[in-house]
């Protein structure tokens, strides 16, 4: 494991995407559990990493993470980036009241959302796609996971939508 590579881009926008995203999730008002932010945390790096030791590395390796091949510092920088976006997923499913009408709707946007941040990643040098991948490949993989995390915030909530922690 390196512990740095080569300090640049990528690691000032890991550095600041992250910042970015677990100040605006401390300062939006609080509408989820203490247990289900927890799960909501939890499932998006979870999510983000198996995708990313199955497709991203591993057997596959369809893309790099930041300089090299290899694990180093940045790439838990960028794992961490994950947790934020589990957490909103289920901030905004419950502030948006989503049902069964509107699931489809919100998980499709969620995975164009996904779409562009990765897009967004590779002008930056955070991912480098090899082996002929393509950005586009991943939607369906965001579609899958987004509609799991719906259904697994759906079963964690019993189906109800919360008010407050």
């Amino acid at each position: 494991m390196t512990w740095i590579g080569n300090f640049s881009m990528n690691e000032i926008a890991l550095i600041l995407f992250n910042l970015g995203g677990y100040i605006l999730m401390f300062l939006l008002p609080k509408r989820l559990s203490r247990e289900v932010a927890f799960l909501g945390l939890l499932s998006g790096v979870a999510t983000g990493m198996l995708f990313d030791f199955t497709i991203g590395g591993g057997i596959l390796d369809f893309y790099k993470q930041n300089d090299t091949n290899h694990y180093e510092l940045f790439d838990f920088v960028y794992f961490v980036l994950y947790a934020p976006a589990g957490y909103f997923f289920m901030y905004f499913y419950n502030m948006l009241h989503i049902n069964k009408r509107t699931f489809i709707f919100y998980i499709t946007a969620w995975s164009l959302l996904a779409i562009a941040l990765q897009w967004v990643f590779t002008l930056l040098d955070v991912i480098t796609y090899q082996h002929h991948y393509q950005g586009l490949y991943s939607f369906p993989i965001f579609l899958t996971t987004q509609a799991i995390a719906g259904i697994f915030y759906e079963f964690i909530t019993d189906g109800n939508q919360e008010k407050s922690a």
